[in-house]
């Protein structure tokens, strides 16, 4: 495919790259086949990285970081500038090795890349604006400000759900701040990082760069949990299962590192007797099958008032019967393949626990040729042990309600808390979803679905979701260290609260 030649994606890929160099060679590591799931085809190989190559890639971003922090933080700018462009340049090809390898269609692979982009620019911004305070001191003369300096080593660790985009929020973000960012994507996506890194790469290696963007594709053995036992990686970003996310977070905690952590989502839509069905119907319909049901975003509960609960069914499944299911990478596919066999038997397994409770399926529940599936429309009840899991598949739980208390009882009762949504024209059940009695989750909306969130506003969830915040706002402040900075002017030495240390020559 032309596009793969673009990005520079060969038959046989090594797994390790000090940004801005040549990729290191070693060809003695386990080789990491990538498939494509809609067809089961080999798309390439990947060499995975050594121990001898995380060594090296360590060693360069250590190297790189000394000098990287001396850079003004609005020329950092410019060479993320540069990454967007590039990006811009590369959307069509990346975008569609997205598709290839994930399995979302074209338009959401698009429009993953699209986030890079956009991230880009709000780094650029943001380059200008790392804003500390000033602060009136007690003490005559003097001056007290706050400023904001480099953490240092930034491990980025990746889902393959968001292949690339979630490494950008990462990156951009953290090359504006003056850190160095090490990637370890997903062993089932390691031809994005591939491809993502030759991007940079010929970025860095116009202005002479070396190792603010590098990557290491490898084991969760052999990479992962080094990066998390690493004293020398500031901070490191997760985004993947909640399982997964506590182990991350005691082992680097323990040594008293940073973390954001972006885990599970179980995500919910609150449709009122208000709520206009127009609007309803295709924010339930994107937010439960784009991306095959497998973004931490995706809808996976609908609680409906009782009194619009025919309709809502009614109108859902003829939704549902104009999904197209197929080859991600054409026109007019409106849901891909799950990701892998693992996922297909998720979905299966998920739907026999529903039916164990006494769920009814409404629509779907069938499995298809490879890795493709009918997405599923479940009657169930939100205390179920299968409810309250993530399951990242297209499995869309109903539950009905009769008040809005007992909807927002219903909707806060799961671990997970991450995005929000309420359809209504009633003002005062809009504001009441989102104040503080209403949704417990790191997002909430009204009239609009739980997924596709913009760049603007800063990414992440409560609760078993992790707390973690990416992308924008003042999320820039997780990848630099806070100093207080007091300043005497004067000839005396006051000492603060007014204590006297009186010593006598």
């Amino acid at each position: 495919m032309d596009f793969l030649k673009e990005l520079g994606i060969e038959q046989e890929n090594f797994g390790a790259c000090i940004g801005g160099e040549d990729w290191l060679n070693t060809t003695n590591g386990k080789k990491l086949d990538s498939f494509n799931p809609a067809t089961g085809e080999l798309i390439a190989s990947v060499y995975q990285a050594s121990e001898e190559d995380y060594e090296k890639v360590l060693n360069a971003s250590e190297k790189a970081f000394e000098e990287w922090k001396k850079v003004p933080a609005p020329i950092r700018g410019q060479l993320v500038r540069e990454i967007g462009e590039a990006l811009r340049e590369k959307k069509d090809a990346l975008g569609s090795l997205v598709t290839l390898e994930m399995g979302k269609i074209k338009q959401e692979g698009d429009g993953e890349v699209q986030e890079m982009i956009d991230i880009a620019d709000f780094a650029v911004g943001q380059s200008r604006m790392l804003y500390g305070k000033t602060m009136h001191s007690e003490r005559t003369d003097h001056r007290m400000y706050e400023q904001w300096h480099p953490l240092g080593i930034l491990g980025v660790i990746t889902a393959f759900n968001f292949p690339v985009a979630v490494w950008a929020w990462n990156a951009c973000l953290a090359a504006i701040c003056g850190d160095i960012t090490i990637w370890k994507p997903s062993s089932s996506t390691p031809l994005c990082a591939v491809a993502v890194q030759n991007i940079a790469n010929e970025v860095l290696k116009k202005h002479g760069y070396k190792g603010i963007f590098n990557t290491i594709i490898g084991s969760g053995s052999v990479v992962g949990e080094r990066m998390l036992n690493d004293k020398r990686i500031s901070l490191v970003s997760f985004t993947g299962s909640t399982k997964m996310g506590r182990h991350v977070s005691e082992v680097v905690s323990e040594r008293f590192g940073k973390t954001i952590l972006e885990l599970g989502g179980n995500n919910a839509i609150v449709v009122d007797e208000t709520a206009d069905m127009n609007m309803v119907i295709p924010a339930i319909a994107f937010g439960a099958v784009g991306t095959a049901g497998q973004r931490c975003t995706s809808t996976r509960r609908i609680i409906v008032q009782e009194t619009r609960y025919d309709e809502l069914v009614k109108k859902l499944v003829s939704a549902y019967e104009q999904v197209n299911i197929g080859d991600p990478l054409e026109d007019g596919t409106l849901m891909g393949p799950l990701v892998n066999e693992s996922a297909v038997a998720d979905f299966k397994n998920a739907l026999e626990k529903v039916q164990e409770f006494g769920g009814e399926i409404l629509y779907g529940g069938k499995t298809l040729d490879g890795n493709f599936v009918q997405p599923s429309i479940v009657k169930a009840e939100n205390h179920w042990e299968i409810v309250q899991e993530e399951t990242f598949a297209p499995i869309l739980y109903i539950i009905t309600f009769k008040t809005l208390d007992e909807a927002i009882a219903i909707h806060n009762n799961v671990p997970q808390g991450l995005s929000s949504s309420m359809f209504t024209l009633n003002v005062q059940n809009a504001e009441t979803f989102l104040s503080s009695v209403g949704s417990d989750c790191g997002i909430a909306n009204i009239n609009i679905g739980t997924s596709g969130a913009e760049i603007g506003g800063a990414f992440g969830g409560e609760k078993e979701t992790g707390g973690g915040r990416e992308s924008g706002s003042d999320s820039w402040k997780q990848y630099m260290r806070r100093q207080t900075n007091t300043i005497n002017w004067s000839s005396e030495l006051p000492l603060a609260q007014g204590i006297k240390f009186d010593l006598t020559e």
